[in-house]
């Protein structure tokens, strides 16, 4: 397929995005910034670029459906998202050198997409539970969640790595990074219901991945409550990273080591 030759593009041009923002960050050069940036939007266009034409591929091999029915599409539309929430902090908020520890994140979905031995990315039929438009929904507002966590998490990393006084402002957007996520997640968390219900006749099952969902949307509250408590810089940097941990493992861990609705095991 056309759109898997161009995401193996996308996933080296990101690494390339990643060298030069560290160029950037090391040797304190806005050259290397404004080349890192560059590269990005490129490599986003290219990105969606490639997520609309595997949608048109579908098409045309007679199944038609959105590309975020399985594992390998989903890494694909997280890298998507993490990149999409990261053009969000660096330029609205003038903190290119982000990047050095937030595209990492995509580069790595997407390699674990394209080299894991275990992930197909062929296009396939739609099991009957999936043929539902809360799919999209569910899928979407989930993934801007983690896409934002996934920030967080970049942006907890360069706050405690950093000795500027860009520091407050790392931590302020940290914050806001984490509410938007916490926003996306408790939508999605919402459409994930209403889709269990239109597809297995119940709004929740305490799947483990139902369950660890759960688990996560609590991190991020209890994250959000002690900040609104007055924690602050290095706290809540930590508490992030480890908010972000427990996403990974929702995504992942769960996926791999619970066998459930959700997951890719028997």
């Amino acid at each position: 397929m056309l759109s898997s030759k161009i995401l193996a593009v996308v996933t080296f041009s990101y690494l390339a995005a990643v060298i030069f923002y560290l160029i950037a960050l090391i040797f304190k050069t806005k050259i290397g910034q404004r080349i890192g940036s560059i590269i990005t939007i490129g490599t986003f266009v290219a990105h969606t670029a490639a997520i609309i034409l595997r949608w048109v591929e579908s098409h045309k091999l007679g199944i038609g459906h959105a590309p975020f029915a399985n594992f390998y599409e989903s890494l694909v539309f997280f890298a998507w998202a993490i990149i999409l929430i990261h053009f969000i902090a660096e330029y609205k908020y003038k903190i290119a050198h982000v990047g050095a520890f937030t595209v990492p994140f995509a580069f790595l979905s997407l390699t674990y997409a394209a080299f894991s031995p275990g992930i197909s990315s062929r296009i396939e039929p739609l099991v009957p539970a999936l043929q539902s438009n809360w799919l999209i929904a569910h899928v979407i507002t989930c993934f801007i969640g983690y896409g934002a966590f996934a920030v967080s998490c970049g942006l907890s990393i360069a706050y405690l790595l950093k000795r500027s006084n860009d520091k407050k402002d790392l931590d302020a957007l940290n914050y806001r990074m984490i509410i938007f996520g916490f926003l996306f997640l408790t939508a999605g968390i919402a459409t994930g219901s209403i889709w269990a219900h239109s597809a297995w006749g119940a709004y929740w099952q305490w799947d483990p991945k139902e369950t660890w969902s759960l688990i996560t949307w609590f991190v991020y509250a209890i994250i959000l409550h002690v900040r609104l408590r007055g924690w602050h810089g290095k706290k809540i940097a930590l508490l992030s990273i480890g908010g972000f941990l427990s996403v990974l493992f929702t995504y992942f861990g769960v996926n791999f080591l619970l066998s459930g609705l959700h997951s890719y095991i028997n």
